[in-house]
């Protein structure tokens, strides 16, 4: 037997024959001083003693005792062994299981109670409050209310928090009235409970309101005001707020500190800090001091937060603020001091945070080798870890090594959040995977995610780069409430993009009706709409109702989309002035679509200036010499077009090689003009010549004026048919199974030849054949194109 029990069970000793309410006494001291030991030899000699003392206040101080002091299992066995209960009796075991977060339990006993007071309904308002059942919370109090009992200010506290949380500022109001009415709008915490309601509701300007009327503020009213402002992003306001205060505690400096970092004002963050330091009547916590690390973070500012690890290591620091520290040394390229930091407070709490933190320091800094250590060498990864891994891989251009990680996430069984199925599908996006792109498709719609905004716009952008535009448009159809402005602008431009310029428009006026602000990229989407089927003036209206309806000022690539419109249509001249008229110096994409117009439409002279200005702004443009030249040779200027290559090989200016590709199953396989280095080489040729001399059969007559070297009609013929699309083309034809669609990719515009023998060899193999160049894409179906030939 210890020491305390003999001590207790003296006093039991001297107490017998005393009668129950000295042992109630002693257990509520007991309980009073936390000593849970006391009380199971106090029930003990109870019951030793006899039924006469087991009235119903010591019964009640018994079950008091045990479910205040850690042991409900006891609370509630004695609880359903008294032959008599009061609402006392049934009022503890109800706020019991209420305090426990067993609101389950604890509705069961308040449904069974005979009579019910004030004590009972607030018991369950605060726990179905705590449990996060707010709708609950409320449902009780307006319960309550039905039956006569007033509140008090607990459970108006309580229930307003519920409505502050469910935004339920209808139903706030009401309870607003009670207040005022009962005469509780003097009570610090439900007047505090009043000004976060109605500012989390949205309704700041009654939130001040009732701030300003409380007579009596205390520190803890002032604080929540700082915060609501903070949290609204009135930081002037706040600071205004504090500067008010008499009387401030850690809570009012650290709402200052954090709000000020949360908002990036990171060197008045810092500014407070160091003030409070100034306060020696107060300490920093490790919320004040994760702040200002974070501040520091932000700005760089290596030096005070070094000042900050030092007065850290003197007062000692959790897993929080460890990790900021850690944060604050890898955001500063400091990894060596990051990783010991880390080592020497090792630590379960977080450990994960940290890693990430260091992760995420390396990818900056481009070193994905020791980041990869560091992913392989956690032993739980969530995915958060995961996620920043993948990224750190795209973010340094090693897009095959993020699908590949992210395939070993789902085998692994980590679920991905919206996140990361946005970024792993734009990287799928990019290198026009399709056959990934619909696994991780699948994947989204087995974790839910498939509809939410962020993964449909990935969703949309992916098929649409992968020439699927059905797909995209199903997507879209799909997301139902899930659209945003930037799921209606993806699909607009995927629709502009494949030829669909007309569904474009139309899903562009629909997004009107619907009340739908476009933005700046919906804009070029809609110009780009224009563009690709000639309708200058449904252009010339939209760029106008840009400016004029929903005050979007142009922006460069409004510009270069009004110049391709113009020239485009041929009307080079309108594209001239429209240049000429521009507020700002045109880019290199403005000049370059004049000269590509003037290519087309072979005006030499407006070439001549365009090039000039292209050549000003980029002087080692190969594919402004090279459009010159070649304008210069369809034109019959021999001389010209010399003095063009001539000049290019002086500078050492090259023109960009075309190239282009195809995907068979996981395999990507890239062409070039003449290409002899595949594997099928023979069987590629072989397979061009065939499809050459049917094609002629058809109708197909070589475009060799495309050729601009001085060759016989043969020798460029061969050159033409030997272009890195049509090798491409035929490689997949060979490589495919029938019926299937084919999909090649190219790194420049499509030539005229290319174009038109596309058309033919879709008829002649009855495929429907995709072809996305620099600019669009083009879909080739029975002997037809999308574009109609308008590109």
């Amino acid at each position: 037997m210890d020491e305390e029990t003999t001590r207790v069970d003296l006093q039991l000793q001297a107490l017998d024959p005393f009668p129950g309410e000295s042992y109630a006494y002693l257990l509520q001291s007991s309980q009073r001083a936390g000593d849970a030991s006391a009380g199971r030899p106090i029930h003990a000699r109870v019951v030793k003693s006899g039924s006469h003392h087991l009235g119903l206040f010591l019964m009640n101080s018994l079950v008091s005792f045990y479910a205040k002091t850690g042991s409900p299992g006891d609370a509630r066995k004695l609880f359903d062994e008294m032959p008599v209960r009061n609402v006392l009796s049934w009022n503890t075991v109800l706020s019991m299981y209420s305090k426990l977060g067993i609101v389950d339990e604890a509705f069961r006993i308040f449904e069974r109670m005979p009579e019910r007071d004030s004590v009972s309904w607030t018991a369950m308002i605060v726990g179905f409050h705590r449990s996060g059942s707010y709708a609950k919370s409320l449902r009780m109090f307006v319960s309550m209310l039905g039956t006569g009992v007033s509140p008090t200010q607990y459970n108006l506290t309580s229930v307003l928090a519920s409505c502050a949380a469910v935004s339920a500022l209808g139903v706030g109001k009401r309870i607003h009235s009670f207040v005022v009415k009962l005469g509780f709008s003097g009570c610090s915490s439900v007047a505090n409970s009043l000004v976060n309601m109605y500012e989390k509701s949205g309704d700041g300007v009654t939130a001040g309101i009732v701030f300003y009327r409380i007579r009596s503020r205390n520190v803890s009213c002032w604080n929540t005001m700082i915060s609501l402002h903070m949290s609204r992003g009135d930081v002037e306001l706040a600071r205004m707020e504090f500067e008010r205060m008499r009387e401030r505690d850690v809570v009012s400096w650290n709402s200052m500190i954090a709000g000020y970092n949360q908002h990036r004002h990171d060197v008045e963050a810092l500014h407070m800090l160091s003030r409070m330091l100034g306060d020696h009547a107060l300490k920093p916590d490790k919320f004040s001091m994760t702040s200002a690390l974070s501040a520091c973070a932000n700005i760089g500012n290596l030096r005070i937060g070094r000042e900050i690890h030092g007065y850290l290591a003197k007062t000692g620091f959790d897993g929080t603020v460890r990790n900021a520290l850690i944060s604050l040394y890898a955001k500063s390229g400091k990894m060596e001091i990051a990783r010991k930091v880390l080592e020497e407070n090792v630590s379960s709490e977080n450990d994960i945070v940290a890693f990430t933190a260091i992760l995420d320091g390396y990818v900056k800094l481009g070193d994905m080798s020791p980041a990869r250590q560091i992913f392989d060498s956690l032993t739980y990864r969530d995915v958060v870890a995961w996620t920043a891994m993948i990224v750190g891989y795209v973010q340094n251009g090693l897009n095959n090594d993020a699908l590949k990680l992210f395939m070993a996430m789902i085998k692994e069984g980590v679920r991905p959040n919206s996140y990361t199925l946005a970024i792993i599908l734009a990287v799928t996006a990019d290198l026009a995977s399709l056959i990934h792109g619909k696994q991780i498709h699948a994947s989204a719609l087995r974790t839910g995610e498939a509809f939410s905004a962020s993964v449909g716009n990935a969703l949309i952008n992916l098929y649409s780069k992968a020439g699927s535009i059905n797909a995209a448009r199903k997507v879209f159809e799909k997301m139902h409430k899930g659209r945003d402005t930037i799921s209606w602008t993806s699909i607009i431009l995927a629709l502009a993009q494949h030829g669909l310029g007309e569904d474009a428009l139309e899903l562009f006026e629909k997004m009107l009706a619907l009340k739908i602000k476009p933005d700046h990229i919906t804009y070029v989407g809609i110009l780009s709409a224009c563009t690709h089927i000639g309708l200058v003036e449904q252009g010339r209206k939209y760029y106008k109702m840009m400016q004029e309806v929903h005050n979007i000022e142009p922006t460069s690539s409004h510009y270069a989309c009004m110049v391709d419109l113009y020239g485009r249509s041929g009307l080079l001249q309108e594209a001239w002035d429209f240049i000429k008229d521009m507020p700002v110096e045109p880019d290199v994409v403005a000049w370059g679509s004049l000269l590509s117009s003037c290519r087309v439409h072979k005006d030499v002279e407006l070439a001549e200036l365009a090039a000039e200005k292209l050549l000003l702004l980029d002087p080692h443009n190969g594919g402004a010499y090279s459009a010159l030249a070649n304008l210069y040779l369809a034109a019959g200027k021999w001389d010209e077009a010399a003095k063009i290559r001539k000049h290019m090989k002086e500078k050492g200016v090259k023109k960009e090689q075309g190239s282009s590709w195809v995907q068979i199953q996981d395999t990507v396989h890239i062409f070039g003009a003449e290409d002899c280095l595949h594997p099928q080489k023979e069987a590629i040729y072989k397979k061009m010549d065939e499809l050459w001399k049917e094609i002629k059969k058809m109708g197909f007559v070589p475009n060799t004026q495309s050729v601009v070297h001085d060759l016989e009609d043969e020798v460029k013929e061969q050159c033409l048919k030997h272009h890195s699309e049509k090798l491409a083309l035929a490689f997949a034809l060979i490589n495919t199974p029938e019926n299937t669609t084919l999909r090649i990719m190219k790194n420049l515009r499509v030539c005229n030849d290319c174009h038109s023998a596309f058309k033919y060899i879709s008829k002649l193999v009855v495929r429907d054949i995709i072809l996305r160049d620099c600019t669009r894409f083009h879909h080739f179906k029975d002997g037809s194109c999308s574009c109609r030939d308008y590109w």
